[in-house]
């Protein structure tokens, strides 16, 4: 080899060092071991947190695991933050939780019993902790919601504050969702500015649950889940309004199966970073080659805004999102 392409080797070689030294890890694809789904994401002081529902046969969802991150990488599991011992009136699944924290406690909002008529036990319910890892203990012996208003089966609950301290929790399964407003302890709903206590605010007919709501640019943002949970064709979709309470107008879909990287996209939270104004879109997936209903994996993806303020389609991964510490 002669002087020049000994000189040119090692200025290659340097440079993928270097390269290497600066590039930022990844998280990668799934970001959580084992099978877990209706991720709820939050970010508490200088750690990220996800709460997601353990993606087991019915039964045997009785239990949340947490996992915190000082950077998006790097995740710890802590098992059994909310257990159903410690909910008396839940006897079956525990699943879709969302999690808040106000005045130094953290709020576990959570739906249970996947109830079918105004006559069984079940719904929404909300727990509370000092720390957020738990142990979560019952706020209040009952569900916060439990009957049906407006057609909306009461699962899949998001809390949402509003800029002027106001609360809300949108919430809703079989094609209806509510918007609802929360006492400041949480204990129970007051009316909302019209008046109502149960407003719903479907936003399409192709709704079916996940509700999600953020505000970005002084504009209310509503995202929810589209198919069938167990189905390929699980997706995300969104819609803007001017007021918590819309109306909405379906704009279209933003996260969707991908048969290069895996299917059943769905029922999603987000991460919005601090410091720099990036969005992180966290969701289930199924593994390509897996088919059962379960078989779903938490995920993490970056999410985007053209100018006009609209949600660019989500490139799914398998290398997911570099390494974000909080300052």
């Amino acid at each position: 080899m002669g002087f020049r392409s000994s000189m040119m080797v090692a200025a290659a070689l340097a440079a993928a060092v270097s390269f290497g030294a600066v590039a930022a890890p990844m998280s990668g694809n799934p970001i959580l071991p084992g099978w877990y789904a209706d991720p709820e994401a939050a970010v508490f002081g200088k750690t990220y947190w996800i709460f997601p529902t353990s993606s087991r046969p019915y039964a045997e969802q009785t239990a949340f695991d947490a996992f915190s991150s000082p950077d998006l990488v790097q995740w710890t599991r802590h098992p059994g933050v909310l257990k159903i011992e410690a909910v008396s009136w839940a006897k079956e699944a525990l699943w879709a939780p969302s999690v808040v924290e106000k005045d130094g406690q953290y709020y576990f909002f959570f739906s249970a019993n996947d109830i079918k008529n105004d006559s069984e036990v079940g719904g929404i319910g909300v727990a509370v902790a000092d720390r957020p890892e738990g142990p979560y203990r019952d706020l209040l012996g009952k569900p916060l919601i439990g009957s049906f208003h407006n057609g909306a089966q009461p699962i899949d609950q998001f809390v949402f504050k509003d800029d002027d301290g106001t609360w809300y929790m949108l919430y809703g399964g079989w094609k209806h969702a509510n918007i609802v407003r929360l006492k400041d302890d949480f204990t129970g709903i007051v009316p909302l500015s019209d008046g109502t206590l149960y407003k719903e605010i479907t936003p399409a007919p192709e709704y079916v649950e996940g509700s999600l709501m953020f505000k970005r640019g002084g504009r209310y943002y509503y995202m929810w889940s589209e198919g069938g949970w167990g189905e390929p064709d699980y997706s995300v979709a969104y819609a803007i309004a001017d007021a918590p309470t819309g109306p909405f107008k379906r704009i279209g879909r933003i996260l969707q199966q991908d048969p290069a990287v895996a299917t059943s996209a769905g029922h999603h939270s987000l991460i919005h970073a601090p410091d720099d104004d990036s969005w992180y879109i966290v969701y289930h997936r199924r593994p390509l080659g897996r088919t059962g209903r379960n078989e779903r994996a938490t995920a993490i993806d970056r999410m985007e805004f053209d100018a006009q303020g609209h949600i660019l389609p989500v490139k799914m991964t398998h290398e997911g999102v570099p390494a974000h510490p909080l300052p």
